[in-house]
């Protein structure tokens, strides 16, 4: 049987746990820069590449699309192979893409890349959260993983920036600079970047299969055969709904709803909601870790209650005519809904087989990027068809109280909790 940290461990971060995190901080950061600011920029890319907003949205629709047919077979990769290789080669490839993406002409080609971009991003992210549960196995996970999630967030909040540029220097030259900037990146992980030691089986003293033992049908046979597991894969899918409304057509409903420039509406609607997520995922990090002592359900519930707010914070925004009223709307959505992303690998800890963390998060990416993909492109069609994105933004309100009542339902697998920690 496979080693599995219990739930209510006291155990310490291993040495360069800290490290670990504070090195996939940068990376967060710049996986979700390099795909986010296209969204930002949207003015200059049609008027340099002349397309229809359905066309528009299908940019970022085709990277989710790709990005979530890869993503269980990603993770997959970082179960049986080194995770910090795999996240060292996912943040390389994609950089190079993220600068070869500043020369291309067409539209064709633009649509290519961000094909490609989907590709070598679906790599990182499941390796990255499973390293970090390897080096955090007490009750500093959620909170160490709420910590590389806020470089997530600086990194959507920083995505405003090419909106920025591109007014002044054209939409070509943020991609060349932060694509030259992941490539350089990548080389220090080299150096810096290391798997965590395997741990021992603390009943017997024996060690856990090793990583070359790991088979993807073995893997999703076992993720699947567990009824938690499927739950958070309907909740992580429907996830994506709400999400993407907001990171893929915000910039653009605060420029048209509140008559703003290209650059303020893409600083508002990322900045704002990326500073109170960077707040609320630290909290929702660190609550968890501290309700889990003494609630084995603590990662579960915690979320559960702030989709809940945030599903009120959407509706205040969507239905908002003062931009200011929006913005508080848009804060509390940010601050709320980010308690699920410092504990959705915790959560996953709790359902799934400790051998296929990162393929069982990859399987919630696929779920959750292609429910976002449709959701991005149904935004652009809405758009030609006259409709208005505040409808898509009620769709998603009501997405998140669906997924709060999912968490709700949820409970841990058999056998991960510690006996003190098991409840009738």
């Amino acid at each position: 049987m496979a080693f599995v940290t219990p739930a209510t461990s006291t155990e310490p971060p291993l040495p360069r746990g800290w490290l670990i995190v504070a090195l996939l901080f940068v990376v967060g950061g710049l996986n979700y820069l390099d795909r986010i600011m296209i969204t930002t920029m949207r003015s200059s890319i049609v008027e340099a590449i002349p397309m229809t907003d359905a066309q528009f949205g299908l940019l970022t629709a085709v990277f989710l699309w790709v990005y979530a047919a890869l993503s269980p077979f990603a993770g997959f990769f970082a179960d049986k192979f080194s995770r910090s290789r795999v996240v060292i080669g996912s943040l390389f490839v994609w950089s190079a893409v993220t600068w070869w993406t500043a020369h291309v002409t067409t539209y064709e080609q633009l649509l290519l890349s961000r094909a490609l971009m989907g590709i070598s991003e679906a790599f990182y992210l499941p390796a990255a959260l499973a390293l970090i549960a390897d080096y955090h196995r007490g009750t500093t996970r959620s909170f160490a993983t709420g910590v590389h999630m806020t470089g997530i967030m600086v990194g959507n909040g920083l995505g405003g920036i090419g909106g920025l540029i591109a007014e002044g220097r054209g939409w070509s030259f943020p991609f060349g600079i932060f694509g030259a900037v992941g490539i350089g990146y990548s080389v220090v992980l080299l150096v810096l970047l290391r798997d965590a030691p395997q741990p021992a089986n603390k009943a017997d003293g024996t060690t856990p299969p090793s990583q070359g033992q790991v088979h993807f049908g073995a893997a999703i046979t076992s993720l699947f055969s567990r009824g938690a597991f499927r739950l958070a894969v309907a909740f992580w899918g429907l996830l994506g709904l709400a999400g993407w409304a907001i990171a893929g057509w915000m910039p653009t409903y605060f420029k048209e709803h509140f008559n703003l420039s290209q650059g303020v509406a893409g600083m508002s609607a990322t900045g704002y909601r990326e500073a109170a997520s960077m707040v609320g995922v630290l909290i929702g990090g660190a609550l968890a870790d501290y309700w889990s002592r003494t609630n084995p359900r603590g990662r579960i519930l915690l979320p559960a209650i702030g989709l809940c707010i945030a599903a009120v914070g959407l509706l205040v925004m969507a239905n908002a005519s003062v931009f200011a009223i929006a913005v508080g709307g848009l804060i509390t959505y940010g601050l709320t809904r980010t308690f699920t992303d410092a504990n959705m690998m915790p959560i996953l800890c709790l359902v799934c087989d400790s051998r296929y963390r990162a393929t069982g998060y990859g399987v919630l990416n696929c779920c959750n990027c292609t429910i976002a993909g449709f959701t991005v492109y149904f935004g652009g069609a809405l758009r030609d068809a006259g409709g208005s994105l505040g409808t898509l933004y009620l769709m998603a309100s009501g997405s998140l109280v669906v997924c709060a009542v999912i968490l709700f339902a949820m409970r841990p697998a058999p056998g991960v909790l510690a006996p003190a920690a098991r409840v009738n």
